[in-house]
């Protein structure tokens, strides 16, 4: 491993930094972007249990605020379950934008490193060119210069595509996760919201008066 990265020159310093943070970013938002951290799946059932038996109080608020960003959510809800059906879904929807941004975190920089690590590759390449042009000389070709030329434009062309593809990939997955856990809150927020203020009616628009 120390020889290719002899053989790819300095330019492939900033792509194994690149790869590192990308590593260490996928492997942070694996652990942190799982179902029974985010969404738990009982959790609303509990929520909405322990409302009808014996409303809410700061304590419950403080725990369900604390066990995962869909008790954010749903705290967010009861805290202003006495206002009206309107209060208590700005409160819900406010605090879902701060969970949502939240989730996303680091993920534009997994994003960043997927879009900029074919350019690193492509500046190693140039240079590469650069040190293949100067091997050329009026007495010949100096061998050993062509061939680190060679070998830089090479591993540095290979190293960035090499990062970009999984940082694409996993940048992909983890924005389709969060886009989904955010719909499962808008859900139960939602089936919350029904529970404290009673179901939703279909609004229709008076008949016009070709209907009457």
């Amino acid at each position: 491993m120390f020889a290719i990265i002899q053989a790819a020159g300095w330019p492939i310093w900033p792509l194994l930094v690149v790869s590192i943070i990308a590593v260490a970013l996928i492997i942070e938002r694996s652990i942190t972007l799982r179902d029974e951290k985010i969404v738990p799946r009982s959790l609303l059932e509990q929520v909405v249990t322990v409302y009808t038996r014996q409303g809410v109080n700061e304590e419950v608020l403080d725990k369900l605020g604390k066990d995962s960003p869909l008790g954010q959510v749903l705290s967010a809800g009861l805290r202003n379950h006495k206002g009206s059906r309107y209060v208590m879904k700005d409160a819900i929807e406010e605090a879902g934008r701060s969970v949502a941004h939240e989730l996303e975190r680091f993920l534009t920089t997994l994003g960043t490193i997927a879009t900029a690590s074919p350019l690193l590759g492509l500046f190693g390449t140039v240079i590469g060119m650069i040190e293949i042009v100067g091997s050329q000389s009026p007495t010949g070709t100096n061998p050993q210069q062509l061939a680190h030329g060679i070998s830089i434009a090479l591993y540095n062309t290979a190293f960035g595509i090499g990062i970009a593809i999984p940082a694409l990939i996993f940048y992909r997955h983890f924005k389709n996760k969060v886009d989904g856990y955010v719909v499962t809150m808008e859900q139960a927020a939602a089936r919350l919201v029904d529970t404290v203020h009673g179901e939703r009616m279909d609004w229709s628009p008076p008949p016009g008066p070709a209907a009457r």
